[in-house]
């Protein structure tokens, strides 16, 4: 017979010998969680690797986001009528050139670059203001001097003049030491203003050419009225939105660009060949839809200053970047559209 009870009764299974003097005593079952343990709940990895409680996700979820932009509808109104009055101004002034007569249309280009160099440097501010403001004006005589008087209506001459601007606008912000430091950050801004005055000298490379005046109207016709049904629609109900902190609605920008090829559509059924409806719908919606575009990035873009905590610039300048933009993109596009398919 075996006894009932072991001789081992009450000894730990997993020590081998008692305990050594002054250190701790084995642990005989399981461990127990403390209430300071058991008060920070479940833990979680951070991406980087540290700790994360569950506590942390309850609060990111009870933030509230931030309410978005307010839409000012009779800014949207203001700026919609500037665009449409500009694409008007640019229209009419394109049926009074002729072969030897191109004067007022070149003063009516000029006066358009002169308020894009002034708009878009007063806003993005790029070092060496004056240099800047300086290069963009000259940049403009050179390229419609060259658009009046070059041999051939071609878009060469243009893009030679404007990478001449982007070197002399460097060089001149390389001269002063305080600016050295921003060139390179500043570099796609200079490039954009001087690339922008040589584009839009493109309208009268595109008037010397074969069916380019008409092209013009259908183009910027399409464009003016892109831009302005947007702004419109975004005075009406901007919505729905693109961002919280743009005050621009995707109806807008939809809307604008089925607006502009309408027009654009019905205006090429009453001109004369080689002008059909469908080819004046075509070059029109890509005119429109450039022009839409470069408008919507400019809010992007004076969303992202203002959320980044630079002050406000000029009222007039920053409200009509936008138009001067859609217009500066939609000259090139209108020349290329009247190549490939008129």
């Amino acid at each position: 017979m075996f006894p009932s009870n072991s001789p081992e009764t009450g000894r730990d299974p997993w020590t081998e010998g008692p305990p050594p003097a002054g250190g701790p005593a084995p642990r005989t079952g399981p461990a127990v969680e403390t209430d300071e343990r058991r008060s920070g709940g479940p833990r979680r990895l951070r991406r980087g690797g540290a700790a994360r409680r569950a506590d942390d996700e309850v609060d990111a979820d009870d933030e509230e986001e931030a309410p978005p932009v307010e839409v000012r509808r009779q800014l949207s109104l203001a700026i919609g009528g500037f665009a449409a009055l500009l694409g008007i101004g640019l229209v009419v002034a394109a049926q009074t050139s002729g072969p030897g007569h191109r004067l007022p249309f070149t003063v009516v280009v000029l006066t358009v670059q002169l308020l894009f160099v002034l708009a878009w440097t007063m806003v993005t501010r790029p070092p060496a203001l004056g240099v800047v403001v300086g290069v963009g004006g000259v940049t403009a005589l050179a390229a419609d001097t060259v658009a009046v008087r070059s041999a051939e209506a071609r878009l060469g001459p243009l893009f030679y003049v404007a990478i001449g601007g982007v070197l002399a606008a460097v060089l001149g912000q390389l001269v002063r030491r305080v600016d050295r430091l921003r060139v390179t950050d500043s570099l796609r801004t200079t490039a954009t203003i001087v690339f922008g005055v040589a584009a839009i000298a493109t309208l009268i490379v595109l008037n010397r050419i074969p069916a380019g005046t008409q092209a013009i109207a259908v183009c910027l016709t399409a464009a003016g009225v892109a831009l302005t049904v947007a702004r419109v629609a975004d005075a009406i109900a901007a919505w729905p939105r693109l961002a919280p902190q743009v005050p621009r609605g995707a109806a807008g920008v939809v809307g604008g660009a089925m607006a502009g090829t309408l027009v654009s559509a019905l205006l090429g059924g009453y001109l004369v060949t080689p002008f059909t409806p469908t080819r004046a719908a075509i070059i029109g919606l890509v005119a429109a839809v450039v022009a839409v575009l470069a408008d919507l990035a400019v809010s992007y873009a004076e969303a992202g200053r203002l959320m980044a905590g630079e002050l406000p610039t000029v009222w007039a300048a920053r409200h009509v970047q936008g138009p001067l933009g859609g217009f500066a993109l939609a000259a090139p596009a209108a020349y290329l559209m009247c190549r490939l398919v008129l």
